[in-house]
């Protein structure tokens, strides 16, 4: 499922970015790689506000649509 469906702070596990190299390049740099771990911190106003790798991130729904997650763990 993509990341802007996922339960705000449930963990999951990155599985794969989609898009265009680019795209896929940006988020790399901000942590989201595939088996990577993340929680939505919150939502609000379009935005999530993720945690990945120690770090806070804000993404837009349409960015966080590209990245595909498992469900939540337990």
């Amino acid at each position: 499922m993509p990341l802007a469906m996922a339960q705000t702070g449930k963990e999951t596990v990155v599985k794969e970015i989609r898009g265009r190299d680019e795209t896929k390049r940006f988020l790399a740099s901000l942590g989201f790689v595939e088996g990577s771990s993340i929680v939505v911190v919150s939502e609000m106003g379009g935005s999530l506000i993720v945690n990945v790798k120690d770090t806070r991130v804000a993404l837009s729904k349409g960015m966080a649509g590209k990245i595909m997650v498992q469900g939540g763990i337990s």
